[in-house]
């Protein structure tokens, strides 16, 4: 059979329905009872409407659904959780098949080796646990239900990245279906270019069904997090920020000026409070980590849960929601954090100030996050000094438009300090996709891509172009 272009016709959509070898495959339809359940991506604020949910349970499911859309002029999306889906679902979704891969929920570690294979459906939470289990720690993230394919692919920043690097640079291997309908395993000797535009590029390149990545020899971490009310936030800002870029490696933090609603489900010390969190983790003896954070204590925390905790308890320590809801985040990256520009952020967001904000967060970047890794992929480092985050809740779509406003001129207001470069995986809008990538870079993604999806057929939330045969990028 031949394979048609890219479809707005409908009835490549009913011809899905009827398509051979798709029969035993999950697959849900906008006019069937279970499709508004099986649309919702895990930020209820996103109304993503494809035009069918996938939910395969092995490769082989993964591989007919492809080559059944390729020929169709239909294109696939692969998501797991639907974490980071606003920039998905701003785009057309008519002619695309959401590829749910939650069932693909293998997860195996082998002590010896020192690896985790897990399927591409998999989130932290359960791979730590399993990690654990043989003494060992994985690269998790702050939030215990993201899932490892999306994070990883998109580089993956978590409480070791400043000793360890980034997640990407730990993948030893991944298992993928490409757009072309292939399955394929990429590594360090096999499919070398695509394995290097994995490690960073997100879902341009492949559906994940399975990845392997390295596991470390240490099961805890001194970690925990410090509290003051927000009117300290002047004093505990600038003590963080002139500490954090020449700390030691082995520790990594955030600072977080948060807002806390005043309801029940929050503990009442805190309940209906404005608030500055420093948390983290550091990599170290007691003795030393106690040295490495002495300058935090200091500031005279009136809450400090700092000691020996073990990674499944870790990787709560974050407080990110665990179960869905309706938000909207804005970031960017920072190149530094001057008096003017702490001035700026606390004239935005500092006490005193009303916003609909409940977080603007601070990633402590530099140590290896900032170090090119020597055979790593495309996004094997960060530069700048901090990521800038801000976020709240947007229960209706007017007050989503309020939330994204205040984080747009947050940003706007840092940006005599940002460095035109943009962590992806914190970019829930629509952004420039170049800017995450270094530029010499760029040819060479689009390139790949081109190679492994020739029609166009895999839709990723943050997409990098194909190039034509004269060179010229699309969609």
């Amino acid at each position: 059979m031949t394979v048609s272009t890219i479809s707005t016709d409908q009835s490549a959509v009913r011809e899905l329905r009827e398509f051979p070898g798709l029969e035993d495959i999950a697959i849900v339809y906008p006019d069937d009872p279970g499709y508004d359940e099986a649309r919702i991506a895990w930020n209820l604020a996103i109304d993503q409407r494809p035009a069918a949910v996938a939910s395969p349970t092995n490769a082989c499911e993964v591989v007919r659904i492809v080559r059944a859309a390729r020929i169709l002029g239909l294109q696939v999306a692969p998501q797991s959780t639907g974490h980071n889906a606003g920039p998905l679902a701003a785009q057309s979704l008519d002619d695309v098949i959401i590829l749910r891969t939650g069932a693909l929920d293998e997860i195996r570690v082998d002590p010896e080796r020192k690896t985790v294979r897990v399927g591409g459906g998999v989130v932290w939470k359960p791979a730590v646990d399993a990690a654990a289990a043989h003494g060992l720690s994985v690269l998790h993230g702050s939030a215990v239900d993201v899932g490892i394919a999306g994070y990883t692919l998109g580089g993956g920043l978590g409480w070791y990245s400043r000793s360890l690097g980034m997640a990407a640079n730990s993948l030893v291997a991944v298992e993928l279906v490409t757009g072309a309908g292939e399955f394929l395993r990429a590594d360090a000797t096999h499919h070398t270019d695509l394995f290097w535009a994995v490690r960073g590029g997100g879902g341009n390149f492949g559906i994940v069904t399975a990845m392997e990545f390295r596991a470390y020899d240490f099961s805890t971490a001194y970690a925990g997090l410090m509290m003051w009310d927000i009117s300290e936030a002047p004093r505990v800002l600038d003590a963080w920020r002139r500490w954090a870029p020449d700390a030691p490696d082995e520790v990594t933090t955030s600072l977080r000026i948060m807002r806390i609603p005043p309801i029940p489900e929050v503990p009442e010390p805190v309940r209906g409070r404005s608030i500055v969190v420093i948390d983290g983790a550091v990599l170290a003896d007691d003795d030393q980590a106690a040295r490495i954070i002495e300058p935090l204590r200091a500031l005279g925390p009136e809450m400090d849960t700092f000691g020996r905790m073990p990674s499944e308890v870790l990787v709560h320590l974050h407080m990110d929601p665990e179960e869905p809801g309706p938000g909207h985040v804005t970031s960017t990256m920072l190149r530094t954090l001057d008096d003017a520009a702490a001035a700026a952020l606390l004239e935005a967001v500092g006490p005193g100030v009303e916003t609909p904000l409940m977080i603007v967060e601070l990633r402590q970047l530099g140590g290896a996050v900032g170090r090119p890794h020597e055979g790593g992929g495309v996004l094997s480092h960060l530069d700048g000094e901090f990521a800038l985050v801000c976020g709240g809740m947007a229960p209706t779509p007017e007050f989503a438009s309020v939330v994204a406003a205040a984080g747009a001129q947050v940003v706007e207001r840092m940006s005599p300090w940002t460095n035109g470069r943009n962590y992806l995986n914190f970019a829930e809008d629509p952004t420039d996709v170049r800017a995450g990538y270094p530029e010499d870079a760029w040819l060479r993604l689009a390139t790949i891509r081109s190679a492994v999806d020739p029609d166009g057929v895999l839709v990723a939330n943050h997409r990098i172009p194909r190039l034509y045969e004269h060179g010229e990028a699309t969609g």
